[in-house]
Order: structure tokens, then sequence, then C-alpha cells
């Protein structure tokens, strides 16, 4: 691989305790150009380093910053000299380059973890295998409305740390993934969100669900008395892994299958929150999310606004109002009687499932992608209710046809979003849906699934 190296004629050797103090950036994309501009800003000398290309976008701001980067390979020597390593999430520890770091004992943090000892504004953390995107948009949305100066970062939106260079804002709603919290160390949120634990991501952890919860459970990591740590008491992978640990935030559980004293739950068709002196009830049919994970995900932001003190007007008005996050369940529009929706952001089974269990009429299904390591076992009994075909759209279907090949008469392989949406259409009828929500990521056929829901859009308008 041809390795090309900015260095910039001025470069800056900065001095603090011990000497000349080093970041490393491993990856530059959004979190590692905001980590490198903001490890520039506190005196650090910085060096970027992305074993891939660097998208121009990224590579203009790095240059107009005057910060040295590399693209197309690591150079070992450069990297190996660092005070501290701070790594892009979706680079995993097995890769050669974090394996020598680590030999050499160089901590590696992420970008969430280097930024956090920078910024005191209250942190309200939020995680889950489902859910994470479009709770933490909709906790900002309300905490915005209600007139916070309130910043929205993580897995979303612009990067923590350039965001904690360059703005001041009181509160931050930030969507932790997984690949996050677990180099996440000294880090602490005001509020944690739990939404749900199930099995996602496996390929980076071992093959086990043990292990991966135990990364979501790092979101409660330092949080003291002061704080509060809001979960599913519905989730049995959630309840098992607190069994097993001890908080001393103050818990508040929701639920829609039981009665919670203090944290929400369902009575007839309410949502109902009660937290200190706060109480809150809505009905869920004036909720802007219908379906019964977006009841979960409404309670849990519904939460967080009542420990801050909102008003419930203002609650209330913004989950009334509240529109969905591109690529999740997104309604892209209706021909011959037939709707289409986008939930590309399903990249795990649990999210098809939800998205499934939110239809109302027959369903053809697309179907596939990068499998990582899926148990379709409990799709099954939703794809025999409600789905007529299943259109698959990856290179390698198999487990697909292995998993439904009893449950659904119509299974075909197509390899491109817009044969996938023209296969769909002609195999639905009128007031049925083509639902896009396919179970699996995206990178053997699209760069992302912004991209895969991108494509599909463009092609439900080509038909």
């Amino acid at each position: 691989m041809n390795k090309n190296t900015n260095i910039p004629t001025q470069k800056l050797p900065l001095q603090g305790a011990g000497g000349a103090r080093l970041i490393i950036v491993l990856g530059a994309a959004e979190s590692g150009v905001g980590a490198a501009y903001l490890a520039q800003q506190q005196g650090y000398e910085v060096f970027v380093s992305d074993f891939g290309a660097i998208d121009g976008h990224y590579r203009k701001q790095l240059q107009d910053w005057n910060i040295r980067f590399e693209e197309g390979g690591h150079t070992d020597e450069e990297i190996l000299k660092a005070t501290e390593v701070i790594k892009s999430p979706g680079i995993p520890d097995k890769a050669p380059i974090v394996k020598k770091i680590k030999e050499k004992g160089i901590p590696i943090l992420s970008e969430i973890e280097f930024a956090g000892r920078y910024c005191d504004a209250k942190i309200i953390g939020i995680t889950g295998s489902n859910g994470k995107t479009t709770t933490t948009s909709l906790t900002y949305s309300i905490l915005k409305n209600a007139g916070l100066n309130v910043g929205l970062a993580g897995n979303i939106g612009k990067s923590f740390a350039y965001q904690v260079a360059t703005e001041k804002f009181d509160h931050y709603v930030l969507e932790l993934s997984s690949f996050m919290l677990d180099d996440m160390y000294e880090f602490k949120t005001d509020i944690a969100v739990l939404l749900n634990i199930t099995p996602d991501h496996l390929d980076r952890y071992d093959y086990k669900l043990e292990n991966y919860a135990a990364s979501k459970f790092r979101i409660t990591q330092n949080q003291t008395a002061d704080d509060v740590f809001i979960y599913c008491a519905d989730d049995p992978e959630t309840i098992k892994g607190m069994a097993g640990r001890k908080f001393t935030a103050l818990q508040l559980p929701f639920s829609i299958n039981k009665k919670i004293e203090q944290g929400a739950y369902l009575e007839k068709d309410n949502i109902v929150i009660n937290t200190h002196q706060q109480h809150f009830e809505m009905s869920i049919t004036e909720l802007a999310l219908q379906g019964k994970h977006n009841i979960y995900n409404s309670m849990a932001s519904g939460i967080v606004a009542k420990v801050l003190e909102l008003r419930n007007e203002t609650i209330r008005e913004s989950m009334a109002t509240f529109k969905n996050i591109e690529h999740r369940l997104e309604s892209v529009g209706k021909i011959s009687g037939i709707s289409f929706i986008n939930d590309s952001k399903a990249t795990n089974v649990n999210s098809t499932w939800y998205a499934l269990e939110s239809m109302t009429t027959e369903v053809v299904l697309i179907l596939g992608g990068v499998d990582k390591g899926n148990d379709y076992s409990m799709l099954k009994d939703l794809v025999r209710q409600k789905v007529k075909a299943i259109v698959c759209l990856g290179k390698d279907n198999q487990r697909i046809h292995d998993a439904f090949e009893d449950d659904v008469e119509i299974i075909v392989n197509t390899y491109s979003a817009q044969e996938a949406a023209t296969v769909a259409y002609h195999l639905a009828t009128k007031g049925d849906t083509v639902l896009l929500s396919p179970a699996c990521a995206s990178f053997d056929l699209f760069k992302n699934y912004e991209d895969r829901g991108n494509q599909f859009k463009q092609a439900v308008k080509e038909l």
C-alpha cells in the first residue's frame, strides 16, 4: 500500500512534563480529526495516521490546521513515540498497529475520553444495542426546545472533541457505542442511559455476549451518588448484567410490563414518569414515534427531561412533533399503493425485529449485507406472520436462505440497491410495504449504512 505523508514545514515540538508530549491519532474521520484539533489546542504535538485513504474534507481540515498526517499505512517508529494514542472506535484491538502500541505500554483512549478531560458540561450518555440514535436525537431535541445550551455528539453529529474545542455548551447528549466505551476509563456521565443489550458486534467480543454486555455497562463507571442511571427493567440481559455489579448512582428504570415507583411505566395507554417530586404523563397515541420500541425510547428521553426538571409542556410538544432520524424507519414514499420504508440503520437482527414488529401491512423485506454472526431465529415468527417475500441484498446470502427457506415461499438474491428496489416493487401488491431493514452491516456493497439507505431512496424515486 502506498503511503502518503503530509508534513507541513512548521512542526511544533511542544514541551510538557517529561519532554515533548506527542498525541498520535489513529483514524482520520470525524472523531479522529476532531480529537487532533483539540489536542493541538491543548498544546500537544499531534500526528494523525490512517491506514486507508483520508476523505478530502478531513484532509483539507488537517492541512488548514497545520496538523501532520499520513494515509495509506502506519509509520511504526513515529506512532510508537506517542505519549498517548487516541484510537478511532472502528479500529479493532486485533489490528497489528494496536497490538504494537499495547506491547509498548502506551495508553490507548477514545476521543470521548480525551475530550472529557477538557469539558465541564453536564453529560447525558446514551448506549444500547438498539434505539441509541433515536433516543439521543429525541433527548437532544427536548433539551434544545426547552432552551438549554446543549450539544449533540458521540456516534452522531459533529465530533465531541471538536465541539469541546470550539463551543461552550452547558450540556451534552452523547450517543456512545460499545467501541467508544471500550477505550473510556476516567470519563463520567452525569446521566447514563442503557436502553437494551442484544447480540451485536460479537465478532469484536470473542463471540461472547457477556463481553459485549460488560462493554455497555462501562457507561456507569465512575458515577457517584449524585448521578443517575436509567435502564430498561424489561430487558433480560440488562437485568442479568446488573446482578453482578454495584451501582452508586440513583437508579431510574423504565418498563411497559410493570408499575415503577421511581422511573417510567405504561398505565393503559399512558406513559407515566415519576422522579423526585417530578411527574409527567402522556398518551402513547400522541407520540410522533410509534411502535413498542419507541415507547421505550420515549420513556428514556422523558426520564432524562424530568431529572433535569424540564416543563411538561415542552416535553410533550417535543415528543409529539419529533421527526425521526434519516435511515431509521424513514418513509420514502408510495408508488401504486405500495409503501417504501428505509430502515438501513438496522444493522443487527434486533433492529429488524423492532421494524417488523411495527409493521401493520404485508411486507416485502429487503435483508442482507455483512453478517456479524447473526442468529435469525428471533425473526422467524414475525417473518411467518408478516413477510410475503424476502429480497436479499448482499454478496453472500446463503445464511438468509438457510434461516428462512421454511418460512417464506419467495427468497430472491440481488446485488445492488436498484435491483433490490425493483425486484421488491414487482413482488409487492397494492397495500403492501417494501421494508429495507437489512439486519446486517453494509460494507460488502456500500460505503456505510447511510450510503445503502441513500442508494435505496434514489432507486425508489427512479421506479
